[in-house]
């Protein structure tokens, strides 16, 4: 049966190994990213209650897993990444971390006007210009690996190999 052929079952190209070139240049506006969120200030903990928020919006499996996992080796704790979907429901999460845990969401959802002006406005009254700037860059970031990872199919890895 032809690759071609309406219906044949493919595997999708994984297009960070089709496109080695422009996965590197995504990986270094990573680092650029990471480098900037510190700078600003922003600990690991909350850049990676961002990479999650914005994996759960999107619905990255492979990168759920990965900053799940990131996460916890940055002292995060199980608790709180359990009930990350309902930060709003929960005082579990520091006023800074709920500011960027919003500005996320209006990065990664960004058709309601009002709800970006509501997360601008909290955010500025709790973190500096910076932080703001780093925040939005983490989550630009994070949905660019969310779409590069969901059209790839990457695989979340099994269990026995972390």
């Amino acid at each position: 049966m032809s690759s071609r052929t309406p219906g044949a079952a493919r595997r999708r190209n994984f297009v960070d190994k089709q496109s080695p070139k422009a996965f590197r240049a995504l990986v270094q506006t990573s680092e650029a990213v990471r480098a900037t969120a510190a700078d600003a200030g922003l600990d690991r903990t909350t850049v990676e209650l961002i990479n999650l928020r914005v994996s759960q919006m999107n619905g990255c499996a492979y990168c759920l897993d990965l900053h799940t996992r990131s996460a916890l080796r940055a002292g995060e704790s199980a608790r709180r990444l359990g009930v990350l979907t309902a930060w709003r429901d929960t005082d579990m999460f520091s006023d800074s971390e709920r500011a960027a845990l919003a500005l996320a969401e209006v990065t990664t959802d960004p058709t309601n006007a009002d709800a970006q002006a509501s997360a601008y406005e909290a955010a500025r009254q709790l973190l500096t210009d910076e932080q703001i700037s780093a925040a939005i860059w983490v989550a630009i970031a994070i949905n660019a690996f969310n779409r590069v990872s969901i059209m790839s199919k990457h695989p979340v890895p099994p269990l026995s190999k972390r």
